[in-house]
C-alpha cells in the first residue's frame, strides 16, 4: 500500500477521535453514541439503550431513534464539509418495527450534494439484525 495512504488513514482516526471526545459532553454523549467507522461518505455509530431510552410503553423512544440517525447522517456531513458548518433542514422518519432495548446499528450514507446542501439516508437495526426505522436527511450548509 501507498504510504500516503497511512497517512491519510492516521489523520482521519485522529481526527474522530477528537470528535468524538469533543462530542462527549454534548446531547451526542448522553445519548451515549459511540463512532463505529466514518468517512466523507458513509458512517456507523451505535448506542447500548437501556431504561433510559425508554418510553412508558418500554420501548424505545422515537426521539432516541431519529437522534440516533441525526447523528449519524451529521457526522458524514462534518465529514464531507470539514470546513462548513451545517444544521439539520429536513428528516423524514419511518418507524417500522420497535426494540425493547439492547444494541442499536445506525448506518448513515450521502446520496446526494449541492453547493448547499447534503441529502443522506439512514437506517437503524438492532442486535438482531432487525430493520426499525429508516429515514432520509437534508443538511444545509449555513
Amino acid at each position: 500500500m501507498d504510504e500516503d495512504w497511512f497517512v491519510q488513514q492516521a489523520d482521519q482516526a485522529g481526527h474522530l477521535t477528537r470528535l468524538a471526545e469533543r462530542a462527549q459532553a454534548t446531547f451526542w454523549g448522553l445519548l451515549g453514541c459511540e463512532i463505529v467507522q466514518a468517512n466523507a461518505s458513509k458512517a456507523a455509530i451505535c448506542l447500548d439503550a437501556t431504561e433510559r431510552h425508554l418510553n412508558l410503553l418500554n420501548i424505545v423512544h422515537g426521539g432516541v431513534l431519529m437522534s440516533l440517525m441525526d447523528n449519524a447522517m451529521g457526522l458524514v456531513v462534518m465529514l464531507a464539509a470539514p470546513e462548513k458548518s451545517a444544521v439539520t433542514a429536513n428528516l423524514n422518519t419511518q418507524f417500522l418495527a420497535s426494540a425493547k432495548g439492547g444494541v442499536l446499528l445506525c448506518e448513515a450514507e450521502l446520496v446526494h450534494r449541492t453547493e448547499r446542501t447534503l441529502t443522506l439516508q439512514a437506517q437503524v437495526k438492532d442486535d438482531v439484525g432487525k430493520l426499525l426505522v429508516c429515514g432520509i436527511g437534508a443538511y444545509r450548509i449555513i
